[in-house]
């Protein structure tokens, strides 16, 4: 691990006018930036604490939404009455998603930001884009069962490793930030990730510094909520293929319908075009199976993932029959 300094920052403002300098970084629960850090991927300069910011609440929002604090750390924020009463598809994606231990100190914030689990990314003797531009894609012809099927280009096909992420995209969540001048925003979650293009080192909207203070929750819709995650174990592993969806169906017709997707695409990926067909469709497989078709129109299989087209309209299938 290189040298840095560290402070402490006792409010969003302070914290995010310190990291409008080149070199430095937030850090908050650590799960993902310290090891990056002692394999040298990440080496900031300075590492700005904000774990003294006051943003651990999670509170009720006029409209009958929640905003969550980006330090609510994932296992308090399953554990809340309200988000497992309202929003059981956030709480099951939080609970599939690591361990216990990670899930105490792992934040809100931090899930979002989280980097990729590409093998090549960690491997420092594999050329990378994502860690060093221009230098190739490993995964292009290497082993790449995790690896993405959509949204992907020819410098880069990682995946998102996000549970949280995807449930949060399938309710319509927006973020809510802070940056160096002080100026704040909102915007939706399907926003915040970029693909990766010709340049998969960028990896999100925000600006150097801009830090994610909360993220808000609009109320529940109507239907049923499901996370399906399929992994190559029971425990502890990232989704080859997850789903988040609420589905409203009635007298065997579907009334409305939302399906984000996990460990298919660089960031979480949705189809609300393909979601809108699904209204007043009949809730049968064959309807399932038109809709996966739908999602993965410009899917694209790379050898070793290519067991992921048919896995996710299987579990697509899976998903809808669970929702009727």
């Amino acid at each position: 691990m290189k040298e840095f300094t560290y402070s402490r920052a006792t409010g969003p403002e302070a914290a995010s006018r310190d990291a409008g300098a080149p070199g430095a970084k937030f850090i908050a629960g650590g799960t993902n930036l310290l090891d990056l850090m002692k394999l040298q991927i990440e080496t900031p300069a300075h590492l700005i604490d904000i774990n003294h910011t006051g943003l651990e609440t999670i509170e009720d929002t006029p409209e009958g939404g929640l905003r969550i604090g980006a330090l609510v750390r994932n296992s308090d924020l399953a554990a809340d009455s309200r988000v497992r009463m309202r929003y059981e598809v956030l709480s099951r994606a939080l609970l599939s998603g690591a361990s216990a231990q990670l899930r105490n100190k792992a934040t809100t914030g931090g899930n979002l930001l989280q980097r990729t689990r590409c093998y090549y990314f960690y491997d420092t003797t594999k050329p990378c884009n994502k860690r060093t531009p221009g230098t190739g894609c490993a995964a292009l012809g290497g082993f790449n069962r995790v690896h993405a099927i959509l949204g992907v280009s020819d410098h880069c096909i990682a995946s998102h490793p996000s549970d949280m992420a995807v449930a949060m995209l399938v309710l319509d969540a927006k973020i809510e930030t802070i940056k160096p001048q002080g100026e704040m925003r909102r915007f939706a979650l399907a926003e915040l990730h970029r693909l990766p293009g010709d340049t998969p080192d960028i990896e999100t909207t925000l600006a150097q510094g801009e830090m994610i203070t909360a993220v808000v929750l609009p109320p529940a819709p109507p239907g049923k909520q499901i996370y399906r995650k399929v992994r190559d174990r029971a425990s502890y592993a990232f989704a080859l293929v997850s789903v988040a969806a609420i589905i409203d169906i009635a007298h065997d017709s579907i009334k409305s319908a939302r399906f984000a997707f996990g460990g298919l695409a660089p960031k979480p990926w949705r189809d609300e075009a393909a979601e809108a067909a699904l209204t007043d469709a009949p809730a049968t497989d064959k309807t399932a199976l038109d809709f996966g078709d739908t999602i993965l129109e410009n899917a694209k299989g790379h050898g070793g993932n290519d067991f992921k087209i048919p896995l996710t309209r299987r579990t697509v299938r899976a998903v809808l029959a669970q929702g009727a």
